[in-house]
C-alpha cells in the first residue's frame, strides 16, 4: 500500500466513499456521544472485516439501530434481533447484532457515572487531551497503544464485546482522540 494518495493517507486509495471518510471524519475529534456511539457500533460490527465494508453498509446500520439513538438501541428485544438476522443492510452476526443492544447499555452506564462517553473516554488521555501523532508514513502507525489497552481492558471488565485494543484504537483514530493523518497529509496540513 502506498503511503499517500492524491495527497492524503494512502489507505484510502481512491475509493469515493473511503476519501469522503477520510477527508471529513477519520482523525477530526468528536465531541457528541451520539457519534461516539456510532463509531462504536460501527467498529464493533467491523471486528474481522475490513472498515470499507462497514462504511458500505454504514445507512443499514443508521436504519437497523434507529439512527444510532444509544436509548432506543439499548430497549431492543429478541423480537428485533431476529428481524435484524433477515436485513440486508448490515453485517448478519447474531452475536454482534446482540453486543450491539448490550454495549448501548453499557454505554449508558458510562454516561451516567462519567457525564458523557466523552469524558470517559478522555479519562483514558494524559492531561485529558488527544494525541496527535507525526507518522511519516502508513508502516509507523500501530494497531494499538497503551490508551487503547487501557480503555478496551475497562470496557472489557464492563462487560463490552467485540472492543478489544486494535477495535479500540480503531475507534480512537475515527473519533480524533488519536490523529494519525501522515505529516505530509493535506488534513494533517489543515489542522
Amino acid at each position: 500500500m502506498e503511503d499517500f494518495v492524491n495527497g492524503r493517507c494512502g489507505w484510502c486509495g481512491n475509493d469515493k466513499l473511503y476519501v469522503k471518510y477520510h477527508d471529513e471524519e477519520w482523525g477530526r475529534l468528536v465531541t457528541d456521544d451520539k457519534i461516539l456511539f456510532e463509531f462504536l457500533v460501527l467498529e464493533s460490527a467491523q471486528a474481522g472485516l475490513s472498515w470499507i465494508t462497514i462504511l458500505r453498509k454504514r445507512e443499514g446500520y443508521r436504519k437497523a439501530f434507529h439512527d444510532f439513538d444509544v436509548e432506543k438501541v439499548a430497549t431492543m428485544t429478541s423480537e428485533d434481533i431476529e428481524r435484524l438476522m433477515l436485513f440486508e443492510g448490515i453485517v448478519k452476526n447474531r452475536l454482534k447484532i446482540t453486543s450491539t443492544i448490550s454495549n448501548a447499555k453499557l454505554f449508558i452506564d458510562i454516561q451516567k457515572e462519567f457525564g458523557s462517553f466523552y469524558n470517559y473516554t478522555l479519562s483514558f488521555f494524559p492531561g485529558r487531551k488527544p494525541i496527535v501523532n507525526n507518522f511519516k508514513s502508513l508502516s509507523e502507525i500501530p494497531v494499538s497503544s497503551p490508551e487503547s489497552d487501557a480503555m478496551s481492558k475497562d470496557m472489557k471488565k464492563r462487560g463490552f464485546k467485540f472492543f478489544g485494543s486494535t477495535i479500540c484504537y480503531a475507534h480512537l483514530q475515527a473519533s480524533g482522540f488519536v490523529n494519525d493523518h501522515l505529516v505530509d497529509c493535506f488534513c494533517k496540513k489543515m489542522q
